[in-house]
């Protein structure tokens, strides 16, 4: 029963095509970072297969998608990884990135190289040198949560 089943839909073109389109579907739906694209085509070129020799046995197309579904998404990753994606706004989801440059009132004195500012409705520690409270500084850096500030010129 399962023999039939294979033969009935591996190797059927038919089949091939329609879970391309339902995985570009998908893709355009969710936007996975074109991981199920990278399928669709890869089943779109195993449905070709299936169309221009029809006697495949289905063992042979379910290796030729398996195999073709891994090189297409290493090689999706490797193109990724040599070409990121370049952001507009590249500090959105790094909140004390954003403060980079700016100007600032201590709030607490920074004794033994830590302090305090309020930025907008927040407290933020600070490093650098001793300053007493209400210096204005500038943001230079960033060390986890911990804002890296030095005296404003």
């Amino acid at each position: 029963m399962m023999e039939f089943f294979n033969a009935i839909w591996l190797n059927n073109f038919w089949v091939w095509y329609s879970l391309a389109l339902s995985l570009v579907i998908f893709e355009v739906m969710l936007g996975t970072s074109f991981f199920l694209l990278w399928l669709g085509a890869v089943a779109a070129v195993v449905g070709t297969i299936v169309f221009l020799i029809p006697g495949l046995p289905w063992q042979v197309t379910g290796a030729v998608f398996a195999v073709g579904s891994l090189l297409s998404i290493v090689a999706w990753k490797y193109y990724l990884k040599r070409h990121p994606t370049k952001s507009e706004m590249p500090t959105l989801n790094r909140r004390a990135e954003q403060y980079i440059e700016r100007t600032f009132i201590l709030s607490e004195a920074i004794v033994n190289n830590r302090g305090k500012i309020i930025v907008d409705d927040s407290t933020w520690r600070v490093e650098g040198p001793d300053l007493p409270q209400g210096t204005n500084v500038v943001v230079i850096g960033v060390n986890g949560v911990i804002l890296k500030v030095k005296p404003r010129s």
